[in-house]
């Protein structure tokens, strides 16, 4: 699985982290981008009603308002990482310092704050099973406020997209 693909941030009623909602051809851009991450910018102009400029312009200004990131996606397994797993992780306390410790961890693709059996799931995509245990048992549960986690190996990686549109 090889393929380009637009995330978005989520965003409220008031937009993405409480700043000026998202306008309809911006979302629209977005899901142009989300269907195809090369598509170009004149054949998105044509389907939203903009010049190629105005997309240009409105594609850079959700770039660097992060609202929206542009990634090659890939499935690890085909470029060296034998080892996904979704970890739970359960917290002491207040989770925000165990959430942003997670963050920087280069391993940790996803962080998520849940309401549930866990605190924070967090995926990791690792170089092997001996990464895999060095990042859980070394790094993960030896945070300060980490109370427990529990595992979730991917022994396979069936279907990986990011084409949900902006509904």
């Amino acid at each position: 699985m090889h393929s380009e693909s637009v995330s978005t941030r989520p965003r409220d009623s008031k937009g993405v982290n409480g700043s000026t909602p998202i306008d309809a051809v911006s979302l629209a851009i977005i899901e142009q981008l989300q269907e195809d991450g090369r598509r170009p910018y004149a054949a998105i102009g044509k389907a939203v009603g903009l010049s190629e400029a105005a997309v240009r312009q409105r594609v850079q200004k959700l770039l660097d308002q992060n609202l929206m990131q542009i990634v090659a996606v890939t499935d690890p397994l085909t470029v060296g990482f034998r080892r996904q797993a979704m970890v739970g992780v359960n917290v002491e306390g207040d989770l925000e310092p165990v959430a942003d410790a997670l963050t920087e961890m280069d391993e940790v693709e996803y962080v998520v704050v849940t309401a549930g059996s866990f605190d924070l799931i967090v995926e990791i995509v690792c170089e092997d099973d001996d990464h895999l245990l060095e990042m859980i048992n070394k790094r993960i549960r030896t945070l300060a406020g980490v109370r427990s986690t529990e595992s979730f190996v991917y022994l396979k990686l069936r279907k990986q997209t990011y084409t949900w549109g902006t509904r």
